[in-house]
């Protein structure tokens, strides 16, 4: 019978604590001589839309809409122009879902009505082609209408599913609810 050597004994010891690499400074690092450095740390307050002032917002509209006779699809973004809340009254048209968010996102995005949006966005005006940006958001005739809450805008309605003489109404009926 071959005889074996015995094995080596290997000695195992813990592994030191993983230590992570510093963090980078939250400040810049102090000034040299005749530097200035300003730093400023500001959080700023933005009021939003809460569901229940978008429910009464759409409420108002869908009761407008419902007096003129037309069925719309009525929708309300927040501060950051982030869907709130949607309706698509029955027999409106399903191609307005899109039209309706996208008004209120416009009206967000440039804190200003559609309908003066389209005024200023027609050939040979300062904002002609507008209507391309924004990956296409960007809904160039009447609808659309900004929610202000002691002077900030704090979100929008947008509505469509009518002439735009309809949508501009039954919106200025749901932004008048808010």
């Amino acid at each position: 019978m071959k005889k074996t050597s015995p094995r080596p004994r290997v000695s195992l010891s813990p592994c030191p604590p993983y230590l992570p690499s510093p963090s980078p400074p939250l400040l810049p690092p102090p000034n040299t001589p005749g530097e200035t450095i300003m730093t400023s740390q500001m959080t700023l307050q933005q009021q939003s839309v809460s569901l229940d002032d978008a429910r009464r917002v759409i409420a108002a509209g869908e009761e407008r809409a419902r007096a003129i006779g037309q069925p719309m699809n009525i929708a309300v973004v927040d501060a950051g122009g982030n869907l709130v809340a949607h309706i698509r009254m029955d027999g409106a048209w399903l191609g307005s879902i899109d039209i309706s968010i996208n008004k209120a996102f416009t009206a967000r995005a440039f804190n200003l009505a559609t309908k003066a949006l389209a005024e200023n966005a027609q050939p040979g005006e300062q904002f002609f082609g507008i209507h391309a940006s924004n990956a296409g958001r960007v809904m160039i005739f009447a609808g659309g209408i900004p929610l202000q809450r002691g002077g900030q805008i704090v979100g929008a309605v947008g509505v469509s599913g009518g002439s735009g003489e309809q949508d501009q109404t039954v919106a200025e009926a749901a932004a008048a609810a808010f």
